[in-house]
């Protein structure tokens, strides 16, 4: 398999320059002609569609794996909140044919080659045991690009994001062999501090990162936990 690219758009890579303006349409609310023109004018969205990914989210996978290397040949990982496919397709041109990938997302999606995706709830208490016996043993890497619905209220909004965190979190720590990793989204401001003790107390390396395809005006950022101790106690409340 060929070897994902190291980044995102770069100059004189060929992708549209020209600012795009899109009228209102009579049917089209402004909140969403701002959406399109938007994507219109968003490099990464004609890089993605250039070079062959299902969103432009997968330069965010990308420009994390290129700065942290937790995506090796042969790696076992689940990808949660997988729809479109962007991430999932990243991580199985990184692992290759000797590596697997399974993916889930509440929303149907099509199959990605190389990869079992799998469409449910990942808060069902079934999705667990699904995954994991798709997986066939051991995950190397968990990565989760869940995002909840947004209210438009900024707390409540960073709670949403850290329950389903703390969710994925629970699930890597039952799955992860030793000196695994767990990458997830969450919102600007980090992690709340029982999450954070929990994530310090089972990985060697914690770190906050926002890559750069993530955009400007977005309150998105991702934590990566590296080196799993394998599972530790839980720090008290």
């Amino acid at each position: 398999m060929s070897k994902a690219p190291s980044g995102g758009p770069k100059s004189g890579s060929g992708s549209r320059k020209l600012f795009e303006k899109v009228k209102t349409a009579k049917k089209r609310t402004p909140s969403s002609t701002r959406w399109l023109q938007r994507q219109l004018n968003d490099p990464y969205v004609h890089e993605a569609k250039r070079q062959g990914w299902r969103s432009r989210a997968a330069f965010k996978l990308i420009e994390l794996d290129d700065r942290f290397h937790f995506l090796k040949t042969g790696l076992r990982v689940v990808d949660l909140g997988a729809a479109p496919g962007g991430w999932t397709q990243v991580a199985v041109k990184r692992v290759g044919p000797k590596g697997a990938v399974v993916g889930m997302d509440i929303l149907d999606y099509d199959p990605v080659p190389g990869a079992v995706c799998l469409q449910g709830d990942f808060l069902a208490d079934d999705a667990p045991d699904r995954l994991k016996a798709e997986l066939g043993g051991p995950a190397d890497v968990v990565v989760s690009d869940m995002a909840a619905p947004t209210t438009g209220h900024p707390p409540t909004d960073h709670l949403r994001i850290i329950g389903l965190v703390e969710v994925a979190l629970d699930f890597a720590l039952e799955v992860l062999a030793p000196g695994g990793t767990f990458v997830a989204k969450v919102f600007q401001g980090g992690t709340e501090k029982t999450l954070l003790d929990t994530l310090k107390t089972n990985f060697a390396t914690v770190r906050h990162a926002k890559p750069p395809a993530s955009r400007k005006e977005s309150a998105e950022t991702y934590v990566v936990a590296m080196g799993f101790k394998g599972r530790q106690h839980l720090p008290s409340p």
